[in-house]
């Protein structure tokens, strides 16, 4: 089982003046491919909180995996992408190349997505879409190739020739 955290952008929810909708939408995900959430988080579009949330939690190895949902589209106070950049140690980009081509035969504003996937420690982080009906659809995509990932990342598969989906 793997452990996962989720974290929540949003100006609006961290003041209470939204739901947030988008982390249960991951937990139910997470929860039902088998993975236990350790933490929830929700806390505003600031980039020097979500860098050192992100650095603490890579660091202190709390997590194999953090979804981070909001923060990724062309609004100024989105900083998500620009905050993960900063705090990984390499990227992954065909994480978020597949979501976005897959959204893409749903919707052709996936184009302005700029979420980015990459790996600090033994950690990987993906930013997900903000609404709830996105990240249901980006996740479900990726929920099982994530799995293989980790498996690789945290050393409890050594190889990707085998079984290929």
């Amino acid at each position: 089982m793997f452990k996962a955290v989720v974290i929540c952008l949003s100006d609006k929810g961290y003041r209470g003046e939204r739901e947030d909708k988008s982390s249960q939408v991951i937990i139910d995900i997470l929860k039902k491919n088998s993975y236990e959430i350790v933490k929830n988080i929700l806390i505003p579009d600031d980039y020097h909180l979500l860098k050192h949330t992100l650095a603490e939690i890579c660091d202190a190895g709390e997590a194999d995996l953090i979804l981070t949902t909001g923060g990724t589209g062309f609004s100024k106070r989105d900083i998500t992408p620009e905050a993960t950049l900063e705090v990984i140690e390499k990227a992954v980009p065909g994480i978020p190349e597949a979501i976005r081509s897959y959204s893409m035969l749903i919707t052709k504003r996936a184009m302005l997505s700029r979420a980015v996937a990459g790996i600090r420690k033994d950690t990987l982080i993906v930013n997900l879409p903000g609404s709830p009906k996105a990240v249901k659809e980006s996740l479900e995509y990726i929920i099982s190739t994530l799995y293989h990932g980790l498996e690789i990342l945290t050393g409890k598969a050594s190889e990707c020739a085998n079984d290929r989906k």
